[in-house]
């Protein structure tokens, strides 16, 4: 056959289109709406006649309570729902007479409403015994409203009874009484509200102290933000936001909420502030789209950003420019290993926006950009809406926080310690979801490390996520999920374990404290272990329920070798429980602070540092007297807040690994320097990723070390390490070690070249143009018995 008679192959049938899997993007039904209540709260939402309620108890063993309303506050239960009525309304009684946020809430609603609980009737939907994601279904027979409650009151450490949340999905009979997709619902009462519609731009005004909230309102739509001094303006010099002015003042590519959040004009004055921001993905490096990028794409005459700032700032006087430098906000860029900067569809979802506040009286343009040639909009440009606040309005510093891809969006929150904290330094960061102190007014991390090494330290670590595991089955769920025989455990012992996916990589690491014989608390770093433990409860039918109790716990740390002389002044334990000085490693006692009517803790003798050490455990509040009792039994002894920065150079130097750091889903625990979790020799039950930890370690691959590093050059968290030109691993985490007056860090190399004194060098700058030389040296660097600890 010759060469022109071949026919080409092709695909049969018309193309098919792109399949894209969005998990972060809850999709609903045309007319379904969803709300969740919070465990220890409630909500209102108007409802009218044929529409279905479902309610879902997301955890399980969460009472639900439902009362019917009219408008006037007449309670109308059995006429709304058909169905008959508790007598007491006791659940939301218990939400009402418990001292939480919750509770102030719900009295608030029943005021706002005129509802009299002294003789309301409620419908209480599930039982203790409810297993999670069971769902109950509601039809409206009567227009109103529905008060829906998750009741519960303050958390019992013993009883564990905490609470969770109810999620609600109603379906509206008439597609009129439906909220529309991605209706905007104001912070506050906004003084003005101006819808930018997709392709084009908007200019406005506000004043100093006013709040600036600018919303993607169907999600994947960039928008460009300019602002100017309204003093430039009227001096007919006009100056403009400038970005590299504030990345230069700030060091960080983009503002974000807490210090480092202003965004600076070309004279470096402070134009505005974040206060909140939900998607946390910005560009501040390009300009606003122009008709010069248009042109050279092959768009000519394109509708563009900086054509439509022109046109809408020619009225304040501001001449016209061909690209307009402006903080792009949504706009997904980044910049790869070769300085190519690059982009993406945005982040936000609908609804997401950054709340921004003025600093001194403005001119403001947003647009809503036009760009659709590529995927800068999701390809299909949609509106933005700018609402503005009065200066009176009270809104807290916020990062946006998602336990996973499609969970409801959650701002930064203050830990029950805060108060206390905040009142001895300004320097706090985001950590998974709360504002933690970074360090300290006066004393700084490296007197903050001393005192924990000599003396003793508090610090705040309530972001930990708590988990309740209870059940007949709950010994045989925490047998299956984590890598050490939980079996073992007598009440009131504590052990830390690994927990890992099937593949041997690691979900987490944490503690299991044994309450009783169905009875255990899991701690651990991420929502994502205690959402897993409930996946494989139901997957395997067993009767075991994980219910979130991370706030109705909050704890802080005391460590260092004065902390059990400053415990011991104020723990009160009744005869049934272990007084803490007897209290041995990892193990926990139940008591009070100072008598038998003082607030209740629970105290282990666990931490992060490398040193003597216990944990105290508490409800929210009591937090701030149990900080004040503890902070006072410290002075004798000097005792230092510890921030952040001074943690990680005690863990590190302590071999105590980090998530994002030392492992992830692709380190199994080996590789992450806590084989030792792993009971393949003394565990005789199944257990996820077993199999695989078994062939992991006949056949490993990488091994974490020890490295000491010759001078005093900064080494980090990604810096390579090379033999010759070959890369055989990369540093985990790094520090200049006080105690040890060198340069140390705990890297993961291949095992050819993880033998002790093996001499490596940590590549710098491309990794082959600057060496920094190193050993491999026995870890952990700092007391690698464990003796302190131990002590």
């Amino acid at each position: 056959m010759q060469g022109s008679d071949i026919i080409p192959t092709y695909s049969m049938g018309a193309p098919k289109p792109s399949r894209n899997l969005r998990p972060g993007n809850r999709a609903l039904a045309p007319g379904v709406e969803r709300y969740v209540v919070a465990g220890g709260g409630s909500l209102s939402i108007p409802v009218f006649a044929g529409d279905r309620l479902r309610l879902i108890n997301t955890e399980g063993r969460q009472r639900c309570d439902v009362i019917g309303a009219e408008a006037g506050g007449a309670v109308i239960t059995a006429a709304m729902f058909g169905a008959a009525s508790d007598a007491h309304c006791e659940g939301i009684h218990t939400i009402v007479n418990a001292q939480t946020t919750g509770a102030q809430r719900t009295r608030a609603l029943l005021e706002r409403l005129n509802i009299d609980l002294s003789t309301a009737r409620a419908l209480s939907v599930f039982g203790l015994s409810a297993p999670a994601h069971s769902a109950a279904d509601l039809l409206v027979e009567v227009d109103g409203v529905a008060v829906i409650a998750a009741p519960g009151g303050i958390m019992d450490f013993i009883t564990q009874d905490t609470t969770t949340p109810i999620e609600v999905l109603v379906t509206r009979t008439s597609p009129e009484q439906a909220k529309t997709a991605h209706e905007i619902i104001p912070l506050a009462d906004p003084l003005a509200s101006i819808r930018i519609d997709a392709r084009t731009a908007q200019s406005y005004t506000v004043k100093a102290g006013e709040y600036i909230q600018i919303i993607d309102v169907s999600g994947r739509q960039c928008t460009d933000f300019q602002a100017f001094s309204m003093a430039s303006i009227d001096n007919k010099e006009p100056l403009a936001l400038d970005a590299t002015i504030t990345r230069s003042l700030l060091g960080l590519t983009t503002p974000v909420p807490g210090l480092p959040s202003k965004v600076f004009d070309m004279e470096m004055t402070a134009l505005v502030e974040v206060i909140q921001d939900t998607c946390g993905r910005h560009d501040i490096f390009l300009t606003a789209c122009n008709s010069r990028y248009y042109d050279d794409m092959g768009y000519p005459g394109h509708v563009n950003c900086t054509d439509n700032f022109n046109a809408v700032l020619d009225r304040f006087d501001v001449g016209p420019r061909k690209g307009w430098e402006a903080i792009n906000y949504f706009y997904n860029t980044m910049i790869d290993d070769q300085n190519q900067l690059y982009f993406d569809e945005p982040w936000t979802r609908p609804g997401d926006y950054v709340l921004l506040r003025a600093l001194t009286d403005l001119v403001c343009v947003s647009s809503a950009c036009p760009c659709d040639i590529d995927a800068a909009n999701g390809w299909d440009p949609t509106d933005i809406h700018v609402l503005t606040y009065a200066e009176k309005e009270l809104f807290s510093k916020g990062v946006a926080f998602r336990k996973t891809p499609d969970a409801d969006v959650e701002m930064t929150k203050e830990t029950a310690f805060h108060k206390p904290m905040s009142a001895l330094t300004r320097n706090f960061t985001e950590y998974n979801g709360y504002w933690l102190a970074n360090r300290f007014n006066n004393d700084g991390p490296i007197e903050e490390y001393w005192a924990c090494r000599e003396r003793a330290a508090v610090m705040d670590l309530s972001p930990l996520r708590k988990f309740e595991v209870t059940g007949p089955d709950a010994e045989a769920l925490l047998q299956y999920c984590m890598t050490r025989n939980i079996a073992k455990l007598s009440p009131g012992q504590v052990v830390y374990t690994a927990m890992c996916y099937e593949h041997g990589g690691m979900i987490d690491d944490g503690t299991v404290y044994r309450l009783g014989q169905d009875n255990f608390r899991w701690i651990g770093g991420s929502d994502v272990s205690g959402i897993w433990l409930r996946e494989q409860a139901e997957k395997l039918g067993l009767e075991a329920w994980v219910r979130t109790s991370t706030d109705q716990m909050h704890n802080i740390a005391v460590q260092g070798p004065c902390s059990r002389d400053i415990l011991s002044e104020i723990i009160w334990t009744p005869p049934v429980q272990p007084e803490l000085t007897e209290l041995d490693w990892f193990r926990f006692t139940v008591g009070r602070i100072k008598e038998f009517s003082g607030p209740p803790v629970v105290v282990s003798r666990t931490g992060f540092t490398g040193e003597l050490g216990y944990e105290v455990f508490c409800h929210p509040k009591d937090a701030e007297t149990v900080f004040a009792a503890v902070w006072q039994a410290g002075q004798k002894y000097d005792m230092a807040p510890l921030g952040l920065e001074a943690l990680d150079l005690l863990r590190i130097e302590a071999g105590l690994v980090f998530a994002g750091y030392e492992f992830c889903d692709q380190t199994d625990p080996f590789e992450a320097g806590i084989g030792f979790t792993v009971a393949l020799k003394t565990k005789p039950d199944d257990f996820i990723g077993r199999d695989a930890l078994i062939e992991r370690k006949a056949h490993p691959q990488r091994q974490l070390v020890g490295l000491e590093i010759g001078g005093r050059e900064e080494v980090g968290n990604g810096d390579t390490i090379h033999i010759g030109r070959a890369q055989i691993g990369e540093v985990t985490s790094a520090m200049r070690s006080p105690i040890l007056k060198s340069n140390i860090a705990l890297a993961r190399v291949n095992v050819t070249h993880a033998g002790i004194d093996t001499e490596v060098e940590i590549g710098k700058l491309d990794g082959q143009q600057k060496r920094i030389p190193a050993k491999i040296v026995r870890f952990p660097h700092y007391d690698p018995e464990k003796k302190r600890p131990r002590g």
